[in-house]
């Protein structure tokens, strides 16, 4: 049984991950990102927030229910982390809400992309926001009464409504429900080009809500109309799946996808001129508390900004950027030659992801490939991957894929790709029962003139050809014996009966993982009483797992020096006295999401690093496949420190540090000391 240390040295969980929210509204606030990046920013931080609700408050909930009184590592019960999580975002939600209404949307119409309230449109504005509302809006709405003879609505997830009140001709008020058509914009444009500004044209828009609240008399032709309110439900989406009594997995998680729609209600968002015997109808009828109802001064679903930033305005956005294709890949040689000479590292997105494609389409074409194997977790649309694992299917090779459909909100998507590769012929495998599938792992059999050589390509991310321009990770090629052998392993552990204990050189949860961590920390803490300069350096998205926090805490109290760089929640509190004096966290928030997982150990200066998919969270060390592995070359290992590790924890312009109270701050900037911003320099 490992040491728990005292409650007060853990930050909780959730107010960590406000933390992390907050960190990105900053980044809304940021006078550096053009205009349309600052409206990105605000949208992320609603998505992030809807996420929140669905799925760690509707978990809080849950256990209020149960009456579970058992407390968290910090020492808090869950009815007293939910009264914390409403105290400390209420502030957030209205700072929210000034950028967007005083700073962000100003500065937009600037620039020439206004978004205005109906009642800010001029008379031609209004004329054609009612020939649009006639011609696309108005057949596709359905007005849903309320009253003895209706029941009250169902309301699906995040869906936008408006709640109508009318008097009927014998002065009876009455109640319903209009859905705002999420198959619409939002943002209904009123002009293709009105004047010039910026060498460009000046776009109007009005609120898609606003424009069907200004016509909704249209809907109740002989009724008076009273008012008219915007309001959105979030639901818990977090719906548990009964894995042992399933015998489909796939159609089963279709159900799931089903009735996670209309799960329990957790957050009611309703404007804020709603009166509130119209609140209170909602209240009583999605069966909620008023601590659940939080009134918005301004537009409701802020996430729906991201529209905005499909516009054609590059001036208005961050500058293009061309991703580079490594030295080693760029000598027109086919790529398991340039394999075969050395393990090739890439760090996207500053490297380009065409290699990993590549890899995969050169494997599908060549005729001494025998076997594909590969992980899909999250591939996205249009996956150019998927398409080359279909065509060595067609060019007669043998393809497994396991296609995790537990991939939270991608598990439609990943039903179509499995049920697409399936009618192929691929041999597609869904995933482990009680546990999720994260590893990112391809492997490609060759038969050479020397026998059989296995191709592996290993990373942080997902082989997701999007994503990978905006999120950071590393992928590296390898042909080395070892770990083609242990990905075999690894496979014959996914689509099999495998019962691997021990690998080679892969780090493989929930086998061995936890307990090779733990082992090398104690060696960094052995080493360092013997030798002195002791040195960790974690970068990972989440530290939450109570375990690893406390080997972390006594390589501290050992005098190692730990410096953590986490993107999210990190439950490790820094600076405390004879506990965590040694320790420095820091989180890095901005253009790129950071994604990159990668550990390092001086170890008495035999450095070694490992990079892989797993964060020190229980999930992923007990509850997930995860794979992490050395980065043995040591060229490529000096890049990986220098490049990544000592890199961002010199930045001083994106950085924020984490003080002992739980609060994080930007990093001081010391006189003299040039800027530091990581991810721009790497740019550079």
């Amino acid at each position: 049984m490992f040491e728990r240390f005292p409650s007060s040295s853990y930050i909780n969980r959730e107010l960590s991950w406000i933390e992390f929210n907050e960190r990105v509204l900053q980044e809304a606030c940021d006078t550096s990102h053009p205009p349309l990046e600052r409206a990105k920013f605000l949208s992320i931080f609603a998505t992030n927030l809807d996420e929140f609700f669905m799925i760690r408050v509707s978990g809080l909930k849950k256990q209020i229910a149960a009456e579970v009184t058992e407390v968290t590592p910090d020492g808090n019960t869950p009815g007293a982390t939910l009264d914390q999580i409403v105290s400390k975002l209420t502030p957030l939600l209205e700072e929210q809400t000034r950028v967007w209404n005083d700073d962000v949307k100003p500065l937009l119409c600037e620039h020439g992309v206004c978004v205005l309230n109906y009642d800010e449109l001029d008379e031609v504005q209004r004329a054609r926001s009612k020939e649009y509302f006639n011609s696309e809006v108005f057949p596709v709405l359905t007005p849903l009464a309320f009253d003895p003879g209706h029941p009250f609505p169902l309301i699906s997830n995040l869906s936008l409504s408006l709640a109508v009140v009318v008097r009927d001709d014998k002065d009876r008020e009455r109640f319903a429900r209009v859905k705002v058509p999420p198959s619409l914009p939002r943002f209904v444009q009123l002009s293709d080009c009105a004047e010039a500004v910026d060498d460009g044209c000046r776009h109007y828009f009005v609120w898609l809500d606003q424009l069907i609240a200004e016509n909704i008399a249209a809907l109740f032709p002989g009724m008076a109309v009273q008012g008219t309110y915007a309001f959105r439900v979030t639901r818990d989406t977090d719906i548990e799946l009964q894995e042992d009594e399933a015998g489909d997995l796939l159609s089963t998680i279709e159900r799931v996808m089903q009735d996670r729609r209309f799960g329990s209600v957790v957050r009611l968002e309703v404007a804020q001129n709603m009166p509130d015997r119209v609140r209170d109808i909602l209240v009583q009828n999605l069966e909620i508390d008023l601590r659940d109802v939080y009134r918005v001064d301004g537009a409701l679903s802020l996430s729906n900004l991201m529209e905005l930033t499909r516009l054609p305005l590059p001036k208005l956005k961050d500058p293009l950027f061309t991703p580079r294709l490594p030295p080693a890949l760029a000598s027109g040689e086919d790529i398991f030659s340039q394999i075969r000479q050395s393990d090739i590292l890439l760090h996207h997105p500053y490297d380009s992801f065409a290699p990993v494609v590549d890899f995969i389409r050169a494997a599908a074409r060549d005729p001494l490939v025998l076997t594909i194997k590969i992980t899909l977790y999250r591939v996205g649309t249009n996956s150019p991957v998927v398409q080359a694992l279909i065509d060595a299917v067609q060019n007669g090779k043998q393809v497994a894929v396991l296609v995790e459909l537990k991939a939270r909100f991608d598990e439609e998507n990943n039903i179509q790709w499995a049920r697409a590769l399936e009618d192929e012929g691929v041999h597609v495998v869904y995933g482990l029962q009680g546990l999720k599938v994260h590893c990112k792992v391809a492997l490609v059999v060759r038969r050479e003139h020397d026998g059989l050589r296995r191709y592996v390509h290993l990373g942080t991310g997902n082989y997701n050809a999007t994503t990978a321009r905006i999120y950071t990770d590393l992928g590296m090629f390898t042909c080395r014996t070892d770990i083609g052998e242990d990905a075999s392993d690894v496979f014959n552990l996914l689509t099999g009966y495998s019962r691997q204990r021990e690998f080679r050189e892969l780090h493989v949860a929930p086998v061995n993982l936890r307990s090779k961590l733990i082992d090398l920390i104690e060696r960094e803490i052995e080493l360092h009483n013997k030798y002195g300069g002791g040195h960790l350096i974690f970068k990972m998205n989440s530290l939450v797992d109570p375990e690893m926090i406390g080997e972390l805490y006594h390589a501290s109290q050992a005098g190692v020096r730990v410096d953590l760089i986490a993107r999210g929640i990190c439950c490790l509190r820094p600076q405390q006295p004879g506990i965590s004096d040694n320790i420095r966290v820091i989180s890095i928030v901005g253009r790129f999401l950071e994604h990159t997982r990668v550990y390092y150990f001086h170890n008495n200066g035999d450095e070694e690093v490992y990079a892989g998919s797993a964060d020190l969270m229980p999930r992923n060390l007990d509850r997930r496949v995860e794979t992490v592995w050395p980065i043995s070359d040591p060229r490529l290992r000096n890049r990986v420190r220098d490049e990544i590790l000592l890199l961002e924890l010199r930045d001083n312009v994106k950085a924020r540090e984490l003080d002992a109270g739980g609060t994080y701050h930007f990093v001081a900037h010391r006189d003299g000391a040039p800027l530091v911003n990581a991810q721009e320099e790497l740019l550079r």
